[in-house]
């Protein structure tokens, strides 16, 4: 039974108002009609659904202040933010609906909305009037109520209404239909400046902000915890990667919404492939896995953390060696985190680490110092391919429509959120390093708060160092293995 995007069977236009009337050009054989007498009472003998107008909630006032910070970017332009569709998964069935990160940043609403949703400024005086458009659920006597899988609330069950989400969000609301294009809106899909403004406006967070990116590290922290204490049944699974994402998914969507990205669960050679989310292999003693994931909360704001752990609980004496050469690299790049600081010194900082293990373990071809000229160096990144740091928020890879003078260029600032991640891989079949280094990928991420007093690691709770990590292992799996 499918759960949502059945409307080829039922679509709204078609049911109304003969219901059992089937399109002429459907290619669907699946549908049941309904008998007459169906028809006649479906829509009599429901309760009263009294709608008890909530409070804002806690974010309403802040989206507020951000539309008064686009309505002032915009003087005298149309603008159309849209929630964005459904995406068909297969056939007649989607993935889960997320809103775009934009509207939700906007409007407060987050796991909860709807999609096909609209947030429109219409030019007013010196401002603009601001107004919500979503389809309001349908009232029991119309065929969309009991006929049509994806919005009718037979299916799908309660859905919002236009009053109660007014009053939720402090937003003046709108049936979709009363919507009216112009052919010069500006769409944030569509226009460079609008999705440049809206990305750039996520740059410093506020203070429900977060809290929201406390709150799912927390969560996040809890995950790792489950998968540890898991790990005699990961092991012991011929596909234990799954059953790492499997347990991660569990705590996700009882805690939070889902998963803020796919899980990284890369156990031995997989480490070294830097988005390993096949999670598709065995999880060995003696190997280690590399656990890349964060959980989404219901505001959709999502942490990003990444564990290196020896599965069977203790480090080899060369995968400690570049596991903390990995803590070091990051350690270097939360000393060189303060407010003013440019984004890009956290990457050098770590790359400078990096270059010079590299260097004293005999693998780089060059000195640390030629590598890490950035014209005619960089060997050092053949084994840390990527950058050190990105924003986080309520995108894993939050602002990145931000101007790059802003972003990789720009300076740090009290309230911005972004990772620290530096790793090193050596993949299997590398033969420019030593053999006893091979398949082996380690990789440490940390979420990092930019305060007035320099930078605070969120995840600093979830082990570290090496000597820390074992003794997590062995904590969360007190009998011998």
């Amino acid at each position: 039974m499918a759960t949502t995007g059945d409307t080829d069977d039922l679509g709204t236009t078609e049911l109304a108002p003969e219901a059992n009337e089937i399109p002429a050009n459907s290619s669907v054989n699946r549908r049941q009609g309904f008998g007459q007498g169906f028809l006649d009472t479906i829509s009599t003998g429901w309760a009263e659904r009294p709608e008890i107008l909530p409070a804002p909630r806690e974010q309403a006032a802040a989206a507020a202040r951000r539309r008064d910070a686009v309505s002032g970017a915009f003087p005298g332009a149309r603008l159309v933010i849209p929630a964005g569709p459904y995406q068909v998964r297969s056939n007649d069935t989607d993935y889960p609906f997320r809103a775009h990160s934009a509207f939700s940043h906007l409007t407060g609403w987050a796991s909860d909305s709807v999609p096909d949703s609209l947030l429109v400024f219409d030019p007013a005086g010196d401002g603009h009037d601001v107004t919500l458009f979503f389809r309001e659920r349908a009232d029991r006597t119309t065929p969309e109520f009991y006929a049509d899988p994806t919005i009718g609330e037979f299916w799908i069950g309660p859905r919002p209404a236009l009053d109660g989400v007014a009053s939720d969000l402090g937003l003046a609301t709108a049936h979709i239909d009363d919507f009216v294009a112009g052919a010069d809106d500006l769409v944030i899909d569509q226009d460079a400046e609008l999705t440049r403004f809206v990305s750039e406006l996520r740059l410093r967070k506020d203070a429900y902000e977060i809290s929201q990116m406390q709150l799912a590290v927390d969560v996040t922290a809890d995950g790792f915890d489950d998968i540890v204490a898991n790990l005699p049944r990961i092991i012991d699974h011929p596909r234990g990667e799954r059953v790492v994402e499997g347990v991660f998914h569990q705590r996700a969507r009882s805690d939070g919404n889902w998963e803020g990205y796919d899980t990284i669960a890369a156990s031995g050679p997989h480490a070294c492939y830097l988005h390993w989310t096949r999670n598709d292999g065995a999880v060995a003693s003696g190997d280690l896995i590399l656990i890349d994931a964060g959980v989404e909360l219901d505001s959709l704001y999502t942490a990003d953390i990444t564990r290196t752990i020896p599965v069977n609980g203790r480090f080899s004496e060369v995968h400690r060696r570049v596991y903390e050469a990995v803590r070091e690299a990051a350690d270097a790049a939360f000393a060189a985190a303060r407010p003013g600081a440019r984004f890009s010194d956290l990457n050098a900082a770590a790359w400078d680490v990096i270059a010079h293990r590299l260097e004293d373990w005999g693998i780089l071809p060059v000195s640390a110092e030629e590598s890490l000229n950035p014209e005619t160096g960089h060997q050092h990144r053949r084994y840390m391919v990527h950058g050190t740091s990105h924003h986080l928020g309520i995108d894993v890879h939050d602002c990145a429509q931000a101007r790059r003078e802003l972003y990789h260029g720009g300076t740090l600032e009290p309230g911005m959120v972004f990772t620290i991640e530096p790793g090193l891989y050596f993949q299997i079949d590398d033969l420019t390093v030593p053999e006893e280094y091979r398949g082996i990928g380690v990789r440490i991420e940390d979420d990092i708060l930019m305060t007035e007093d320099g930078p605070r690691n969120l995840s600093a709770a979830i082990p570290r160092t090496a000597d820390d990590v074992e003794a997590w292992v062995a904590r969360l799996n007190p009998a011998d293995r």
